[in-house]
């Protein structure tokens, strides 16, 4: 059953609230009272209400503590009242408010076309080469359901010889990717394509496949909090296992990679029935800092060794969009409570 959510229809008085520091207290009571979903820019009321009132002063993410009892003017406290709102009132997520998310101390441009970014893929792409043959360089990577292109540039950063390509089936998605492509310099390296997995993409044989693909299953994505609810459902809903994307996924990768090639997947909490349904593909589970471990990695090997299954069985529900619900590493907050 959908859990009933609280809803405010105004914000108490903040008329005696005059410094930063006083309104990130005031934020934190609002968010409990309000019971606002945390997950898609920070996971603690305080870091988000920071990082969202931070912005709207236009003040650096790394301003000195300092800042905290600095008095702030009318207009500014108009402001913050104002963004609180739409976060507390409307449920708007805060990196749509702000139109940007950030991944380590890459920043990308996101709207309400794409999921807001947050993946562990940050902390595991500069470990990818160490699961390669000693000495073997990427040339070649995909980004498959790219979204917002983050996971792509991300490649394209850590492999800087390397060609990537960033597939997506939503052209809006693609449309925000085009913004962070260029945004990044990266025009020439990072190609776009508009394919259901690699169904319209040529031929490419890959050292690294990576996907953040959706893996929900569709009735938790019937159940989400608010602020996920206006994320693009097919960013999130993997069909009714959460396997319907990573199925087609791996049965097309068999002819997608190169010999010594990897395919890395992030699967939510799928572990078990990843592990059950590729059993034969012995998925490998890296190991997060926050103990999730819940990206595989699927040897080419094991992929050519193993029976392919029929992509064309499952239904074609929910497809091919950018990284769904994982917990976002918060960049850059002021170390203050």
């Amino acid at each position: 059953m959908k859990k009933k959510v609280r809803s405010l229809t105004s914000l108490p008085p903040t008329s005696q609230l005059a410094t930063l520091r006083a309104w990130l207290a005031f934020a934190e009571s609002v968010y409990q009272q309000a019971e606002l979903a945390l997950g898609q820019v920070a996971t603690s009321a305080h870091d988000e209400a920071l990082y969202l009132f931070l912005r709207t002063l236009d003040w650096p993410l790394d301003s000195d503590p300092d800042v905290l009892d600095q008095p702030l003017s009318p207009a500014q406290r108009i402001a913050l009242r104002q963004i609180l709102a739409k976060r507390a009132i409307d449920r708007t997520p805060a990196g749509y408010l702000t139109r940007e998310a950030w991944l380590g101390e890459h920043r990308f441009y996101v709207d309400e076309r794409v999921i807001i970014p947050r993946s562990y893929f940050l902390e595991l792409i500069p470990t990818l080469a160490d699961f390669l043959p000693p000495g073997q360089r990427v040339t070649r990577a995909v980004d498959v359901c790219t979204g917002s292109g983050c996971l792509a540039i991300l490649l394209a950063h850590e492999f800087p010889q390397a060609k990537i390509d960033a597939i997506d089936l939503s052209p809006a998605a693609l449309e925000v990717a085009a913004i962070n492509v260029k945004a990044h310099k990266l025009a020439r390296r990072v190609t776009l394509h508009r394919s259901d997995v690699f169904a319209s993409v040529a031929p490419v044989k890959y050292d690294v496949i990576l996907s953040n693909p959706p893996y929900e299953p569709s009735d938790i994505c019937d159940n989400l909090p608010v602020e996920f609810q206006k994320e693009p459902r097919m960013a999130l809903d993997g069909g009714k296992d959460g396997l319907d994307i990573i199925r087609r996924l791996l049965v097309q990768a068999r002819e997608r990679l190169q010999p010594h090639g990897i395919v890395v997947i992030e699967v939510g909490e799928l572990q078990r029935a990843m592990n059950k349904e590729f059993k034969s593909l012995r998925p490998q589970w890296l190991e997060t800092q926050d103990g999730s471990n819940c990206v595989c990695l699927i040897r080419a090997e094991r992929l050519l060794a193993s029976s392919p299954r029929s992509s064309s069985t499952k239904p074609p529900s929910a497809i091919a969009a950018s990284t769904a619900v994982a917990t976002p590493k918060p960049t850059r907050f002021l170390p203050v409570r």
